[in-house]
C-alpha cells in the first residue's frame, strides 16, 4: 500500500479487504458467467452477503450493522467493482448506497424495523425509483402520483431503468403527493413490489446483464401512510442529499473497475507476442498504459479525498459531481483502450474485456448524466451558486418559484375574481407558468398555455424577492428587472391574491 493510500486506509481496512476478496472469489466469481446468462443474481447469494455483514458496514448495531467508518464501504465498493460484472456491482451498490440510506436517514422506527434491518441482513433487496419515461435527470418533473385517501396513499404512474426492480422486495418511490407544487410536492414512499397493482417488465440492456432492470407500473397501488419517508413534500430535498452518495459510489466503482481492467490487460500483454517479442515491450503501448495509470491514480486520490470529506460531514456537492463526471468518463476511455490492446480477441465474449467495455458505458448516464454533472459544476464554479445542504433546506424551507406558485390557490380571493377573465404568462430562467382566471376559478399550469393577456418576464431571484417583500415591485419594474407587457392587466391580476 502506497504512502498516499495509507492516509485513507489502515491495517484493519486492508484486513477487511482480504476477507471480502476471499468471499467474492469463493461465492461470486465462479458464478458470474452463469448469472450473466441468467440475467439475475439469486437472492440466496445476497442473503449470504448480508450474513457476512457487508450490507451493514456503516449502519448502527441496533439495525444489524457494524457501525464502522465509511472507508469500509469504500473497500467493499472497490472489491465488488473488480469481479468483471457491472451487473453484479450495481445490484450490491443500489442496496448499499442508493436505497437503504434513505430509510436510515429519514425512516421511522417502523420502516427501519421492517425494511432496513431485513435489507442489512440480505433478506430484502431494495431499489430506488426515480427515472420515468418522460423524466430522467429532471426529478422535479416526475409524473407518478400518490393521492392520500384515509390511511393510505393511492399510487399511479410508471418508473423505468430500475435496477433490482424485478427481483427486489421494495422500492424507494419518488412521487408527487402535491402535483401543483413542483419540487415542493415531491415525497418518498417505501412501496412493496409484491403489492397488488404493481406490474414489472424486465428490460434488455447493452450491458449489466447480471442485474435485473425493470420498467415498473403502478395501478392504484395502496401504500400505508406509515410507509412515508420523513415528511410529505420534502422528498426532493431528501433526494438531492442522497444523490451525492450515489455519485460518490459511482466514482469509486469507476476507478476500481479501471484498475482491474488495466491489470487484466497487462497480464495479456505480457503473454501475447508479436514480431518476436511480447507486446508489453512496444513503446507506443507502454506509453498508453502509463497515461491510463496516471489518470486513474489522479481520480482515485481525488475520489478518496472526497470520501474523507464526506465522512467528516463536509459539504461535497461540487466534489461528488466532479468525481462522478471524471471517473465514469475515464472508465469509458480506459475500457475502450484496453479492448484495443487485445486486438480482435477483445471483441470476443470469452475475454472479460468485452463485458467490461459494455458495462462501463452506462456510467456516464445513470445517477445523473455527464451533462447534468457539468451543469451543476458550472453553476457552482461560474455562477457562484452554493447549493444548500438538503438537510438544512428541510429544516428551514426556503422559497422557490415552484413553491410560491403552489401557494396561489390558498391565496386566491375568490370573491373578487367573479366575472374576471385573465390569462397571465410568467417566463422565468428555467420554468414557465400560466395562471388562468375564468369566472372566479383559478387554474395554474406549467408552460405557456393559450393566448396571454399579459406576459411577465424575470429571473427566479427577482420574482422571489418581490413575492417575499424584499424588493418593491415598482422598483423592480422601473429598473427593468421585471418586464410586463400590460401593466394594467398585471395590476388587476395582483389584486386577486393575498400577500405571501
Amino acid at each position: 500500500m502506497s504512502s498516499a493510500l495509507s492516509y485513507y486506509f489502515n491495517e484493519e481496512h486492508e484486513s477487511f479487504r482480504q476477507t471480502i476478496r476471499q468471499f467474492l472469489q469463493a461465492e461470486a466469481i465462479p458464478n458470474i458467467d452463469q448469472w450473466e446468462a441468467d440475467g439475475k443474481i439469486p437472492r440466496e447469494f445476497w442473503k449470504k452477503f448480508g450474513e457476512m455483514g457487508y450490507f451493514g458496514l456503516c449502519y448502527p448495531e441496533e439495525y444489524g450493522g457494524s457501525n464502522l467508518d465509511f472507508f469500509y464501504n469504500v473497500v467493499m465498493c472497490e472489491e465488488i467493482s473488480k469481479v468483471f460484472s457491472g451487473g453484479f456491482t450495481i445490484t450490491a451498490a443500489v442496496q448499499s448506497f442508493m436505497s437503504t440510506p434513505y430509510i436510515m436517514k429519514h425512516g421511522s422506527d417502523y420502516l427501519k424495523e421492517n425494511y432496513l434491518k431485513p435489507a442489512i441482513a440480505g433478506e430484502k433487496i431494495g431499489c430506488i425509483g426515480i427515472t420515468e419515461p418522460g423524466a430522467g435527470s429532471d426529478a422535479a418533473n416526475i409524473q407518478t402520483r400518490a393521492k392520500k385517501e384515509g390511511d393510505y396513499y393511492i399510487v399511479n404512474g410508471s418508473k423505468t431503468f430500475i435496477t433490482n426492480g424485478v427481483y427486489g422486495h421494495f422500492v424507494i418511490l419518488v412521487c408527487k403527493t402535491n402535483p401543483e407544487a413542483g419540487a415542493a410536492g415531491v415525497s418518498l414512499l417505501v412501496l412493496d413490489l409484491d403489492a397488488e397493482g404493481v406490474s414489472k417488465n424486465k428490460l434488455k440492456k447493452l450491458g449489466w446483464h447480471a442485474s435485473d432492470t425493470a420498467e415498473l407500473h403502478f395501478d392504484n397501488v395502496k401504500v400505508p401512510e406509515k410507509n412515508l419517508l420523513g415528511e410529505e413534500g420534502k422528498g426532493f430535498y431528501y433526494l438531492m442529499g442522497g444523490l451525492q452518495l450515489e455519485r460518490l459510489s459511482a466514482g469509486i466503482m469507476g476507478y476500481a473497475s479501471c484498475e482491474s481492467i488495466v491489470e487484466y490487460s497487462l497480464k495479456y500483454m505480457n503473454e501475447r507476442s508479436a514480431f518476436g517479442r511480447t507486446i508489453n515491450k512496444f513503446q507506443v503501448l507502454r506509453h498508453r498504459v502509463a497515461q491510463l495509470a496516471a489518470e486513474i491514480e489522479c481520480i482515485k486520490i481525488f475520489t478518496l479525498q472526497t470520501c474523507k470529506m464526506h465522512e467528516e460531514g463536509k459539504y461535497v456537492v461540487k466534489e461528488c459531481s466532479m468525481v462522478k463526471l471524471i471517473a465514469t468518463e475515464l472508465a469509458d476511455k480506459v475500457m475502450y483502450q484496453c479492448l484495443q490492446f487485445f486486438g480482435g480477441y477483445g471483441y470476443m465474449e470469452e475475454y472479460k474485456v468485452a463485458r467490461a467495455f459494455r458495462d462501463s458505458r452506462i456510467g456516464t448516464i445513470g445517477g445523473g448524466s455527464s451533462e447534468i454533472m457539468r451543469e451543476i459544476i458550472a453553476k457552482m464554479v461560474i455562477d457562484d451558486i452554493g447549493y444548500e445542504r438538503a438537510e438544512s433546506t428541510v429544516e428551514k424551507p426556503t422559497h422557490t418559484v415552484e413553491s410560491i406558485f403552489a401557494t396561489l390557490p390558498s391565496r386566491f380571493k375568490t370573491e373578487k375574481a367573479a366575472g374576471k377573465n385573465l390569462n397571465i404568462h410568467f417566463s422565468f430562467t428555467d420554468n414557465n407558468y400560466t395562471v388562468n382566471i375564468a369566472d372566479g376559478k383559478l387554474n395554474v399550469e406549467n408552460g405557456l398555455q393559450g393566448t396571454s393577456d399579459c406576459l411577465v418576464e424575470t429571473d427566479d431571484e427577482t420574482y422571489i424577492a418581490v413575492e417575499t417583500g424584499k424588493l418593491n415591485p415598482q422598483e423592480a419594474f422601473m429598473t427593468g428587472k421585471i418586464k410586463v407587457s400590460d401593466l394594467m392587466q398585471m395590476m388587476a391580476f395582483g389584486g386577486l391574491f393575498k400577500k405571501l
